[in-house]
């Protein structure tokens, strides 16, 4: 493993730097590396860095949305909220039946199958879209109307509403009594137990800090630890209560920087030393996932799902930001950014192959061209579109 570590961060280093050099995102050229030294590519990686993949991609994450947390002012939360809530969840869900209905017609599923598909797919990557939504914070980019924070906000809750709903029509497929009324309903008890969890463990961690003299280091190991757990409570509870863990992870910052702002300054500093390093792991472990082979199996069929769902996301996003401040070309860049897919993707993608469901190698396909097409687009449309279409 540490091999295979040692070959990530030091080809992740020169790609991230020659895809910079091109103009292009670095991220795209880290998930190319790891589909070129992954396991359906030169097979670089040996077999236990790929089993504790998840894990690595999971930490990486973390680190990220706490970083993000660390980032968004009460008072500027307050005035993205509204129409962050509306970004949370109408455009994943008018993409995720989009694609539902479409698979009836185009790929012969039945309803559920199809519900299955479209909410695998709906879900919006974080992974792809907090850090240039941080870039553009601290460059000051959008910042009139609050832009990056209103899609960092929405594009974090919108994964709870797809996976809620994956895992409902999943439930639906295998037989199981499916009271489809409480999964709904569980949704925003989800979301009110992530975030108040967050807020108790950020406020116990202020307390934590001033009483005792810990250098900042130290602190943002306590904190990156407790955050894991926090993750790790959540896989504990999930057949009796779901917890939005990450939105959680993300509260926990967010009070930190309420409460105590310099300190908090000083922390989103080391967070961003470590995401140097985390960033690398993430995208390459990502990439590494996708097998391109499987991917062109889905074929036209899958290319026509995947942009008609984006289609419906983006009237999703238009309808979410109607009657608000933005302009219109504010409103297109949300658009954009609301694009990339990768994280919940590799992470589901292969769930409905491995229970049994059928032509769950065909779900399989189209997720991971879903990473191979809008990861990277997404990626050079954000970059690309944000100084042309926000306000400096």
């Amino acid at each position: 493993m540490a091999t295979s570590l040692a070959i990530i961060i030091l080809l992740g280093l020169l790609i991230n730097k020659l895809f910079e050099k091109l103009k292009l995102p670095g991220l795209l050229g880290m998930l190319v590396l790891g589909m070129i030294i992954g396991p359906y590519g030169l097979d670089w990686l040996d077999v236990n860095t790929m089993k504790a993949s998840s894990d690595f991609r999971k930490i990486a994450l973390i680190i990220i949305l706490l970083r993000a947390g660390l980032g968004i002012s009460k008072e500027n939360l307050n005035k993205v909220g509204k129409t962050a809530v509306k970004m949370s969840c109408i455009p994943g869900i008018i993409e995720g039946f989009t694609i539902a209905f479409l698979a009836t017609k185009v790929l012969g599923f039945t309803f559920i199958q199809g519900g299955i598909l479209g909410f695998i797919i709906a879900a919006v990557s974080p992974a792809v879209v907090v850090p240039h939504m941080l870039h553009y914070i601290e460059k000051g980019v959008g910042k009139k109307n609050n832009i990056p924070i209103l899609i960092l906000a929405g594009a974090s809750i919108d994964d709870v509403f797809a996976i809620t709903i994956f895992t409902t029509f999943l439930g639906l497929y295998s037989g199981k009594h499916v009271n489809i009324g409480l999964k709904i309903l569980n949704i925003p008890i989800s979301i009110i137990l992530g975030i108040g969890l967050g807020i108790v463990v950020g406020l116990l961690l202020v307390k934590l800090f001033k009483k005792y003299s810990i250098r900042d280091t130290k602190k943002v190991l306590i904190i990156l630890g407790i955050a894991i757990l926090f993750t790790t409570l959540e896989n504990l509870l999930k057949s009796k209560l779901e917890i939005a863990a990450l939105l959680g992870v993300m509260a926990i910052g967010f009070i930190l920087l309420e409460k105590s702002p310099v300190q908090a300054k000083r922390l989103a500093s080391k967070f961003n030393k470590i995401w140097v390093f985390a960033e690398i792991l993430l995208f390459v472990l990502v990439g590494a996932e996708v097998n391109t082979s499987v991917a062109l199996d889905s074929g036209l069929k899958g290319l026509v799902i995947i942009f008609i769902g984006l289609i419906g996301r983006s009237i999703g996003v238009l309808i979410s930001t109607a009657g608000s401040k933005l302009s219109f070309k504010e409103r297109l860049f949300c658009v954009i950014s609301y694009t990339p897919k990768a994280t919940v993707q590799a992470a589901i993608g292969a769930r409905p192959l491995a229970l049994g469901v059928a032509a769950g190698d065909v779900m399989l396909a189209i997720a991971v061209l879903s990473i191979l097409v809008t990861a990277p687009l997404g990626a050079i449309g954000i970059k690309a579109s944000a100084e042309r279409l926000l306000d400096n």
